[in-house]
């Protein structure tokens, strides 16, 4: 293999420019060309592609966002459109290709490795950290302590004015943001898609944090819920409990952007060369991980299609914490 691509596609992930980097520095290394593909397989179709050298990735590692832009690309689910993909990377001589980004990223992969057979090895730039085959994500522990930073301004708000504070954080059906920055910020509460805790739970608690003589409380929603968003849950708290001064604050995209922490840089720096280093020695249609701190390969069909089972221990800690 003399020639590689690397794009980042789907959400952006703080830790993708790190990646991005690693990637480009490990290929030159080795003696590849290494591409950089913008847009994601939109830039992949339209042939938005150029060569990087080793200054072109200068100043990056500690930038959020990500450098080659992201974006969705509804032409590449078709075959037509995956083709045109494929007759870009032919045109330049591009053998193999990096992909950072999550399941919607490595479904397109997989697809794409089955009908052109061109070697992708992925890693996983998601703040969701939701995909089998690693331990952690590239932009969660960033992501994490965004939240947590926020948690902790608005403490200061409820224990001013005696409140009840329901906080809306990233994860779409993963509860992973939700519980750590919970069990940092103190959270009574943490609401997330993997338990089955119901309104009735989530009323109860709040009735014990009254009868002690707790003056202010703060609710962890992942966003996502079988119980509905923080809105919904909090409505449904001020009709059973309406003594009590409830807000409500959605996190969003902040969660998304910001300089990386020093680990996620470091995740995505192993990541970025395991990848390149997984392509050059045959692996291909996979998603490189790190599993207790071992770098492991897990095929893409797996990654996105094994659940990843929430760490049950922080749940029980969170209940623990919480009296």
């Amino acid at each position: 293999m003399k020639s590689i691509g690397v794009f980042t596609s789907g959400g952006d992930a703080p830790g993708m420019n790190a990646c991005i980097r690693s990637v480009v520095r490990t290929g030159l290394s080795l003696g590849l060309d290494v591409y950089g593909i913008k847009y994601g397989y939109n830039g992949m179709i339209d042939g938005d592609i150029y060569k990087m050298k080793s200054y072109s990735v200068s100043n990056i590692v500690q930038r959020g966002g990500t450098i080659l832009k992201s974006a969705r690309s509804k032409e590449f689910m078709t075959k037509e459109g995956r083709a045109k993909a494929y007759e870009q990377l032919t045109k330049r001589g591009i053998e193999g290709l990096v992909a950072i980004g999550g399941d919607g990223t490595f479904t397109g992969a997989n697809i794409f490795h089955e009908e052109f057979g061109i070697p992708i090895v992925g890693a996983p730039g998601t703040i969701d950290n939701d995909l089998y085959g690693s331990d952690y994500t590239i932009g969660f522990d960033t992501a994490v302590n965004t939240a947590l930073d926020a948690i902790d301004k608005i403490r200061d708000t409820a224990n001013s004015h005696d409140r009840v504070f329901f906080i809306e954080v990233m994860g779409r059906h993963s509860g992973y943001i939700a519980i750590q920055s919970g069990i940092g910020g103190g959270a009574e509460l943490v609401v997330v898609p993997e338990t089955s805790i119901t309104m009735e739970d989530v009323i109860n608690t709040l009735k014990e944090g009254r009868d002690k003589q707790k003056t202010s409380s703060i609710v962890v929603v992942a966003e996502g819920g079988d119980q509905g968003d923080a809105h919904q849950i909090a409505s449904h708290v001020i009709k059973e409990l309406p003594d009590l001064d409830i807000r409500v604050s959605t996190l969003g995209h902040i969660q998304r952007g910001g300089s990386p922490t020093s680990y996620d840089r470091i995740l995505s720096s192993r990541l970025g060369m395991a990848a390149v280093e997984g392509l050059i020695n045959g692996e291909k249609n996979v998603m490189v991980g790190v599993i207790n701190d071992k770098i492991t390969y897990t095929s893409f069909k797996l990654a996105i299609s094994k659940a990843k089972p929430i760490n049950q221990e922080l749940m029980r800690l969170v209940e623990i914490l919480s009296i």
